[in-house]
C-alpha cells in the first residue's frame, strides 16, 4: 500500500511542473511560469495574456514554446501540442528526452493553424499542451485561440481542364475563385501558362470579390466568380506530362497553383526524311524524299533552303503550301564529281521560324556509270543469246519417217 501511495504522490508531483507557454509566428521567445495544477495558469501569446482573446491567422505557422521545471525524474518525456478543429487537426511533438527533478527545460513546437473558416470570418479553436513521460503524465493545459481569415486570400476552388489534350489544339481552362480573406478583393486578374512550351494567356480580369462579412443575400454569387482562359498548344509539343501554372493576383495578394496535364501528339515530327544516306557514283544525282506534315487546322507555307558547300544540292520546290491536316513531299537532289563522304543540310522554315534542319549524307565512289552504254551491252547480250538459239534450231534436221506399203499379187 505504501508503494502505491508513493507512486500516486509522484504522479501528482509531476502535475506541479512549472510551465511557460509562448505562441508566436517567428517572434522572439518570452517565458512565463505557471503551475499546471493551478487553474489560473497563464499563457502568453506574443507577449499578451491568452485571457485577452489572442488571435492567430488561419494557415499560418505558429511556434509554441513550453518551459517547465521537473519535480520528479523520468525518461522518454515528450511535449505535445494540438490545435484541433471540426475537420482538421494540427499536431506537433518533440523528440523524447529525460528530465531530472528540480531542473528546468524549454521546448519549441511549430504548428500550422488549421483553416476551417468556410462560412465564418473568424472562430475559436483550442490549443492543448501535454507533457508525457514513461512513468508520469501531466494534466492538459487548454488555451483558447481566436483564428481569423488572412487579410487577403483568393482561393482557387477548382481548376478544370479537358481530360484529353492534343498538340496543335486550343484547350479551355475553367477556374472557380472564392474570396477566403478578411477583406474585399478588387480587380482580380488570372493568368495561365505552360512554361515548358512557352505558352501563356492573361492576365485576364475576373472582377471584384467581396468578403463574407460584406455580402448581401447570396454570398456565393458575390464572393465567388467563375471564368475561362484558353491556351494554344504548339503542334510541335512532344507528348508527355506538363505543369499548368495558374496565377491569381490583385494589388493586395498573389498566389500560384499548379496542375499536371497530359498532352498527346501523334505528329511530334512534322518534317520527316525517309532516307538520310545515299551512295552514288561520281557525277550521279542522289534523290532524297522530304515529307512535310501540317497537322494544324490552317494552311501553312514552308520555305526549303539547302545548306551545302562541297556538294551540289537542289530541291524540287523552294516554297510549298501544305493544306490543313495533310502532307506533301519535296525531292532533294545532291551530286559531286569528287569521291568522298559528304554531309549537307536542308532547312525548313515556317515564316521566319526554323521548323527543323535535316542532315543528309552522300557517299560518292567509283566512276560515273554510262546508262546508255550499259543498256546497249544488255541489248547486245540478249541479241546474241537469241541468235545462238536460232542457229541451234535451224541446225537440227528432221528425222525421216519409214513408209510401209502393202503388195498385192
Amino acid at each position: 500500500m505504501k508503494n502505491k501511495n508513493q507512486k500516486m504522490n509522484a504522479r501528482n508531483l509531476l502535475v506541479s511542473f512549472v510551465l511557460a507557454l509562448f505562441l508566436v509566428a517567428g517572434a522572439s521567445a518570452v517565458s512565463f511560469t505557471g503551475d499546471l495544477s493551478d487553474t489560473t495558469a497563464k499563457v502568453l501569446v506574443d507577449g499578451i495574456n491568452a485571457n485577452n482573446d489572442v488571435s492567430v491567422v488561419a494557415g499560418d505557422e505558429v511556434t509554441v514554446e513550453v518551459t517547465f521545471e521537473a519535480v520528479v525524474n523520468d525518461t522518454d518525456v515528450t511535449v505535445e501540442a494540438t490545435i484541433e478543429g471540426d475537420k482538421a487537426k494540427a499536431f506537433a511533438s518533440t523528440g523524447v528526452f529525460d528530465v531530472e527533478a528540480g531542473k528546468s527545460y524549454k521546448k519549441n513546437l511549430v504548428l500550422k493553424v488549421p483553416y476551417e473558416l468556410k462560412d465564418d470570418i473568424s472562430n475559436d479553436l483550442e490549443l492543448t499542451i501535454e507533457i508525457d513521460g514513461k512513468e508520469y503524465k501531466s494534466e492538459s493545459v487548454v488555451v483558447l485561440l481566436r483564428v481569423q481569415r488572412p487579410s487577403y486570400n483568393a482561393v482557387v476552388k477548382s481548376l478544370t481542364t479537358p481530360s484529353s489534350i492534343t498538340a496543335g489544339e486550343t484547350f479551355p481552362i475553367e477556374v472557380v475563385l472564392k474570396n477566403m480573406g478578411y477583406n474585399d478583393l478588387d480587380d482580380v486578374y488570372v493568368s495561365a501558362r505552360i512554361a515548358e512550351l512557352n505558352v501563356m494567356q492573361g492576365p485576364k480580369w475576373f472582377g471584384d470579390l467581396v468578403t463574407l462579412k460584406d455580402c448581401d443575400d447570396d454570398c456565393d454569387l458575390e464572393d465567388t466568380v467563375v471564368g475561362k482562359l484558353y491556351l494554344d498548344v504548339p503542334y510541335t509539343a512532344k507528348a508527355g506530362v506538363y505543369n499548368l501554372e495558374l496565377k491569381v493576383e490583385n494589388d493586395d495578394t498573389e498566389s500560384i497553383v499548379t496542375k499536371q496535364i497530359v498532352i498527346a501528339n501523334d505528329f511530334s515530327e512534322n518534317v520527316i526524311s525517309t532516307t538520310a544516306t545515299k551512295t552514288v557514283a561520281k557525277g550521279e544525282e542522289a534523290v532524297y524524299e522530304l515529307l512535310i506534315v501540317n497537322p494544324t487546322n490552317n494552311v501553312k507555307v514552308y520555305k526549303i533552303v539547302t545548306d551545302s558547300e562541297d556538294v551540289t544540292s537542289t530541291v524540287s520546290q523552294t516554297v510549298i503550301a501544305v493544306p490543313a491536316g495533310s502532307s506533301k513531299t519535296v525531292e532533294v537532289r545532291a551530286s559531286s564529281d569528287v569521291e568522298g563522304e559528304y554531309t549537307f543540310n536542308v532547312n525548313v522554315f515556317s515564316g521566319e521560324n526554323l521548323e527543323k534542319t535535316v542532315a543528309y549524307n552522300l557517299s560518292v565512289e567509283g566512276k560515273q556509270t554510262n546508262t546508255i552504254f550499259v543498256l546497249t551491252v544488255v541489248l547486245a547480250v540478249i541479241f546474241l543469246v537469241l541468235l545462238v538459239a536460232l542457229i541451234v534450231l535451224l541446225g537440227k534436221k528432221p528425222e525421216k519417217s519409214e513408209e510401209f506399203g502393202e503388195s498385192y499379187y
